[in-house]
């Protein structure tokens, strides 16, 4: 993989066009965009037209292109999408608004043409044209491989395929170099749906044991930066922080050829004039995609009329505040609680989230639990309740902590974070903000020291147990980032994944309600509200598809 730049153009007719666009890339040009006219960010060089050529726009990048490494951001996570086959995928459905979904119940084959499910494993029939960017035959004995490391690395993937009760290199058979098979170790509803999650890619085996060494066995160093796979697309060119290209595998076999050629994702890291320079590059035609800005800015770009906004709710996800369970002060429960009454949630909602949110709070108290995640809680904004558990909890006068978020989404955290400050300050809780920067966030999550923090999760297999499963379960995985441990909490997550299973619907809904009741009562974490996923979107580029997993999946996109 070339780590340069796009390379200059050398014939004199581009030089005022080259000269814009260096012009861009400079952070004085992002500065000025409202007032400078906006530069040209097309390069005519090689054979891609325009109309084969997508520019997103984004005010982030990935930090890693393989998500079995560590620390790798959620940007890192359309990288391995779009550039590693799995066996298997989802297929798509029509929402109410006439926007378009990933199927969660609906499998289609990806590298595997086949697959044959009994009660003990399943077997799949991998297609035998498919192949590798190098053009190396994808064979069983790199699926397996590519299994084994998942579940053998540690950290978020290896927790990942266990939430599918994926867990052993065993449990994985190259029977034949086109014929793989999973034995289960026991019935588990979320073993296939977790087959066709990013993590269990496919990876070229022999051209990463190239790169091994004893500390790193499996070598995580080397595809940090390099592709290793046969998916769609291929990393042609990087500049860290800056850009990414992608060029369509054209030898790809594991599904209908994209129409979009090359994809270029272009990074604006300064979300105060991105939104200057970001509409006027889509109102203007240059760029094709926006993601991830203020819901302000969507609601503005939707009123304007000149470019499509598209607009999901988040499934199985929830904006929260965590907090630390296992040290003081918020090892007490009064503690929590009394938080969950300070929180300011309907300001939250009107000046953070413009009302582009579902409110997670203020259900009726005593109301019965729905059967359902996400669902609202009982806690409102009531400070003087705050306060008498403060005081009861032994913190009459309140105390001082730290409440951290990721800069790198600082667009919702960080006036989510002074709403929050301001209002923990009334009921005598003294808070500094601590602004992450977004490289380093899911490192610090890792290490659990974090006594207050705003965040973001997400189940990719919408299922209730499967977020509790990752986000309450004493198992204390990454993104049980508040590390609360209950053996009550455990047994009912892991009697509804039994009950699921077994098809026991009365034994499914009873765990449900029980742990979704436990987790109000005792509030490591309060939810604030689920939010929506935008992006805006030229009129004349189609297909888009909302992914659980919330990023980009250039395979369908085409411009008309």
């Amino acid at each position: 993989m070339n780590r340069n730049d796009l390379p200059s153009r050398r014939n004199p007719k581009s030089a005022a066009r080259l000269k814009r666009r260096d012009f861009l890339k400079s952070a004085s040009a992002v500065a000025a965009a409202a007032a400078l006219p906006v530069p040209a960010v097309w390069s005519p060089a090689k054979a891609q037209s325009r109309q084969e050529t997508l520019l997103v726009v984004s005010e982030y990048s990935p930090n890693n292109f393989d998500i079995h490494g560590v620390g790798t951001n959620r940007p890192g996570y359309e990288v391995s999408w779009n550039c590693y086959d799995r066996l298997m995928s989802h297929g798509e459905k029509t929402l109410p608004d006439g926007s378009k979904s990933y199927d969660r119940d609906k499998f289609t084959p990806e590298l595997a043409e086949d697959w044959n499910a009994t009660d003990t494993a399943v077997t799949f029939k991998l297609r035998k044209d498919a192949k590798f960017h190098d053009g190396t035959p994808i064979t069983a004995k790199d699926v397996k491989w590519s299994f084994d490391r998942a579940v053998s690395v540690g950290g978020f993937p290896t927790f990942q395929m266990k939430a599918g009760s994926l867990e052993k290199p065993e449990q994985f058979v190259a029977v034949d170099d086109h014929t793989f098979r999973v034995d289960f170790i026991r019935k588990d509803k979320l073993t296939m749906p977790d087959l066709a999650v990013i993590v269990p890619g496919v990876y070229h085996s022999e051209l990463i044991k190239k790169s091994v060494t004893e500390k790193d066995p499996w070598g995580l160093e080397y595809t940090k930066t390099n592709i290793a796979g046969g998916g769609a697309y291929k990393v042609s060119r990087w500049q860290a922080g800056t850009e990414v290209v992608f060029d369509r595998n054209d030898d790809w076999k594991s599904g209908p050829l994209p129409k979009v050629k090359r994809v270029v994702w272009r990074t604006v890291p300064s979300a105060g004039n991105r939104r200057a320079l970001v509409a006027r590059l889509i109102e203007r035609g240059d760029a094709d995609i926006s993601v991830d800005m203020p819901n302000k800015d969507f609601a503005e770009l939707k009123q304007a009329g000149k470019v499509d906004v598209v607009t999901n709710l988040i499934g199985n996800g929830i904006g929260y505040i965590g907090m630390n369970c296992k040290n003081p002060p918020f090892n007490n429960v009064k503690v929590r609680q009394a938080v969950a009454y300070a929180i300011p949630y309907q300001k939250i909602m009107d000046a953070v989230m413009f009302g582009l949110a579902g409110p997670m709070y203020g259900a009726k108290p005593g109301a019965p639990l729905q059967v359902a995640w996400p669902q609202p809680h009982p806690y409102t904004t009531d400070l003087a309740k705050a306060k008498q558990l403060l005081a009861e909890a032994g913190h009459p006068n309140g105390f001082e902590t730290t409440l951290s978020f990721d800069l790198g989404f600082a667009v919702v955290n960080e006036p989510l974070c002074v709403l929050v400050q301001e209002s923990l300050a009334q009921v005598g809780i003294k808070t500094t903000i601590n602004k992450i920067p977004g490289s380093n966030w899911r490192n610090e999550l890792l290490k659990k020291e974090m006594p207050l923090i705003a965040n973001f999760f997400s189940g990719w297999l919408d299922y209730p147990e499967y977020f509790f499963f990752w986000c309450y379960h004493g198992q204390n995985a990454v993104f049980n980032t508040m590390s609360y441990q209950d053996k009550d909490m455990d047994a009912m997550i892991d009697a509804a994944r039994t009950a699921a299973a077994n098809g026991d619907k009365a034994a499914y809904e009873k765990n449900v309600a029980g742990f979704v009741k436990k987790s109000f009562d005792e509030v490591p974490r309060i939810p604030l509200f689920q939010p929506t996923l935008s992006l805006a979107l030229q009129k004349n580029v189609t297909g888009y598809r909302y992914w659980f997993h919330r990023q980009l999946d250039y395979r369908q996109l085409a411009k008309a």
